[in-house]
């Protein structure tokens, strides 16, 4: 009788062992990252004739963008791109207002922000902020393409591309001076191009090199890209 007892006892103990196994459960998925947010207004590349004037030399620009999914905020980056400036500016909705310089040429984007570490970036727009007594826009200054500031670029044959975007807020025909050299202020290599590309420009390797745009339009605005710089191997 005693050795069935035992037998029952035992039986129950590996049972009750048993029961008690502890699993371990799959970590929770980490956090969704942004999607990228859409630039609505102002539009790309037009004059912003919709800001609220604030006096002869600035006005309030309100900046709007779709939502992005699984955005928890976005920050705006704004530049002037007459002086070079930057601002950012951040909120949890899907539009800021922006106190601007009249009669200046921005351009804008936005990065949205979830509970990931990764952010989510917008495409990049320009827009005329609207001044006072403006028949004729200046052109937006050239967006620089290739090569951009800093870069390290290998030489082939001797020779290389310099590449560029351009744009104007009134689409008058737009021609572009490029000017290129080893010197901080590079002399005229091309005048009136009215392609985004100078082939085969002539370098040599081991070497440090400026350069810039020019863009015209045919009112005579102009507008400068700025000085950029890159070295050759």
């Amino acid at each position: 009788m005693r050795k069935v007892i035992f037998f029952f006892f035992s039986i129950a103990i590996l049972s009750a062992c048993g029961s008690h196994k502890t699993d371990n459960p799959a970590p929770p998925p980490p956090p969704a990252g942004p999607g990228k947010p859409t630039l609505i207004a102002p539009a790309s590349n037009e004059v912003c004739t919709q800001g609220t004037v604030i006096s002869a030399t600035q006005s309030t620009v309100t900046l709007k963008w779709s939502a992005a999914d699984n955005a928890t905020g976005y920050d705006v980056t704004i530049k002037n791109l007459d002086d070079g400036t930057s601002a950012s500016l951040s909120t949890a909705a899907t539009q800021v207002n922006a106190i601007l310089k009249r009669n200046t040429p921005y351009s804008w984007t936005v990065s949205a922000k979830s509970a990931a570490a990764a952010t989510s970036k917008s495409d990049t727009w320009k827009f005329y902020n609207s001044g006072p007594a403006t028949v004729n826009y200046a052109p937006f200054p050239a967006e620089i393409v290739a090569p951009v500031m800093n870069q390290t670029v290998t030489v082939t044959n001797g020779k290389m591309d310099l590449s560029w975007n351009g744009s104007d807020a009134d689409n008058d025909t737009i021609l572009y001076d490029i000017y290129f050299g080893d010197s901080s202020s590079p002399a005229l290599l091309k005048n009136k191009a009215s392609e985004n590309i100078l082939k085969d420009v002539a370098v040599v390797a081991g070497k440090t090199y400026y350069w810039k745009v020019i863009t015209t339009d045919s009112k005579g605005n102009t507008s400068d890209s700025g000085i950029y710089k890159f070295t050759t191997k």
